[in-house]
């Protein structure tokens, strides 16, 4: 049987036995009730029950997955206890007199369909926790077993419809080899979590479901995306050889954990992690990390009811200013809007929030919010070595407002005899075209640039890259990318500032041979992917890559551009 092809999301190879993870029966019949206050109460306990469950996923994954996986659990217990979810339900159980069952899925299917139908990928998550939570709460009301992937207790693929974030956080890796699922891309919740917990998976199968059986042994090919079912003896020899060759691979790039990222030809570039919180910390220090290139600092804001305090805020930086002692932690200001949403903010509805009131924007106008998180930074800055950038930069006036305000309130903490560092460097997000474009005038102003990949390629090609139907346009190495990346290099080396990336791109294989001919100086990506490019840069050499500039940045295509740097890296 030939193997099915999905994407590769988590790199390795697994071979086991399959674990099929099925929904149970959830159906039900609408029926009338004499007594709407006892199936108000059915639903209460149901909704108890439910919430005391994610709690203890919720710790669950924080112990295995760290703070910023755990708290989309934080927004699944703020779905349950949602009255605009929750009233209505109640109000057609008391109002049309039925079943506890009817209400909670009309009602659910009502937002469902709401929220899918929206042009903004926040919102159409939100659609997939309401159809994740309210699953449990129906099993509850039916007296139905829900999916407890925590109890695995043997080796073996787990093979889903979808994982959803829940089922996801409570993989034990010891026991879950690797999952394979129909649907799914590389950004979805149980791609990330999968990367993090260092487990094979290969998502967007399509029809993995139907094709395995119960016990079926399966393989999951990681690497290069496919799935084989109940392979032959040859078949299992071969991957287990991989699988070998992987695990060396593992230990060979372990061994440069302590080691400088220099080139062949012995330029030294930063390979640094993006993070999310605190916790993330550990796995920059453990993946030989030379700095965070990308604190996101919005995850202190998701998954609460309300803004979080200076000291809040305080306390998170200075931890992890404290944990990289000497080396650079670039945080970026709060990045929310566009598919970040904050329950507690009454935003406007937009009808394009990505290119909407987002980020910076929303920052110059509250500069209530935008103040007191600056306050914290420089309150924290005197514990490490702080860089601090604004995202979502469109002019220069954005810039020096966002500058202006910072400086005012670093001197009004020195005034008020609050230490504060004297040398913190600002600067910004290159995630918008046209600041791409006039990177030089920026670059007389700004201390750095980090290039932000994944909205400038969208941005640039106009394509939403979790459009499926548009995806074939998500092109990093797309000429109209390269030439702007290498404006933005050159900009910033004119006046003698550094560029940094924090995209995506920064860790792709065929994009890092790219970009250090390009003469970029910091690389930014997820923990896990520092060793494998610091293991590939030693390999290359920034002169030879260097000479080549000038025939890929005018090369007519993306294909064409990866074609020329697979011939000349032997990739």
């Amino acid at each position: 049987m030939a193997p099915l092809t999905g994407i590769a999301a988590s790199n390795g190879i697994a071979i086991a036995k399959a674990y099929k993870l099925a929904i149970p029966d959830l159906s039900f019949e609408k029926t009338k009730v004499d007594h709407p206050d006892q199936e108000i109460e059915r639903l209460t306990s149901a909704l108890a029950i439910s919430s005391s469950e994610l709690e203890k996923i919720k710790k669950h994954a924080r112990a295995s997955l760290g703070d910023e996986h755990a708290e989309i659990f934080s927004a699944h217990l703020l779905v349950l206890s949602d009255p605009e979810l929750i009233d209505p339900i109640k109000d057609k159980i008391q109002n049309e007199k039925v079943n506890a069952e009817f209400a909670l899925d009309e009602t659910a299917q009502m937002f469902i369909q709401m929220f899918e139908s929206m042009d903004n990928e926040y919102m159409r998550e939100r659609a997939a926790d309401i159809k994740d939570v309210t699953k449990r709460v129906m099993a509850h009301l039916l007296g139905v077993t829900f999916p407890n992937p925590a109890l695995i207790d043997e080796e073996v693929i787990v093979i889903a419809e979808d994982l959803t974030p829940s089922d996801t956080a409570q993989l034990n890796k010891q026991f879950v080899q690797g999952f394979t699922t129909n649907i799914g891309g590389r950004t979805s919740h149980s791609a990330i979590m999968a990367r993090s917990l260092e487990i094979p998976a290969v998502v967007g199968t399509k029809n993995v479901t139907e094709q395995v059986n119960k016990g079926d042994v399966i393989i999951v090919d990681g690497i290069h995306g496919e799935v084989i079912i109940n392979p032959t003896e040859d078949e299992i020899k071969f991957y287990q050889q991989k699988q070998e060759e992987f695990e060396q691979q593992k230990n060979e790039w372990a061994k440069l954990k302590d080691e400088p990222s220099v080139t062949k030809d012995g330029t030294h570039v930063e390979l640094v992690a993006n993070i999310g919180t605190p916790e993330d910390v550990s796995g920059v220090l453990n993946n030989g990390g030379e700095g965070v290139g990308l604190y996101r600092t919005e995850f202190l804001y998701m998954g609460k009811n309300e803004l979080p305090t200076e000291d809040e805020q305080f306390e998170a930086y200075k931890s992890v200013l404290e944990q990289m002692k000497d080396k650079p932690v670039v945080v970026r200001t709060l990045d929310i809007g566009g598919d970040k949403e904050l329950t507690y903010l009454e935003l406007p509805k937009e009808m394009n929030p990505f290119l909407g009131y987002r980020a910076i924007r929303l920052c110059l106008e509250r500069d209530d919010i935008f103040r007191t998180q600056l306050r914290a930074l420089l309150r924290a800055s005197t514990y490490g070595n702080l860089k601090i950038m604004f995202p979502m930069i469109a002019t220069l006036d954005e810039f020096r407002q966002a500058k202006a305000i910072l400086l005012e309130e670093k001197d009004n903490l020195v005034q008020a005899g609050t230490a504060v560092s004297d040398d913190i460097e600002i600067g910004i997000m290159v995630e918008i075209p046209s600041t791409a474009v006039i990177a030089r005038q920026f670059a007389k102003e700004v201390d750095f640039f980090s290039i932000g990949t994944n909205d400038l390629i969208q941005y640039t090609l106009a394509a939403d890259r979790m459009n499926e139907r548009v995806s074939y346009l998500y092109q990093p190495y797309h000429p109209a990318i390269l030439n702007l990346v290498h404006n933005v290099i050159e900009a910033a080396h004119a006046e003698g500032k550094w560029a940094g990336m924090c995209g995506e791109m920064a860790g792709d294989s065929i994009a890092i041979p790219i970009l250090l001919g390009l003469g970029l100086d910091e690389f930014s990506m997820s923990a896990t992917s520092i060793l494998p490019a610091r293991t590939q840069i030693k390999h290359l050499s920034k002169e030879e890559l260097a000479s080549y500039k000038d025939q890929l940045l005018s090369m007519n295509t993306a294909d064409e551009v990866e074609a020329f740097i697979r011939e000349k890296t032997n990739q």
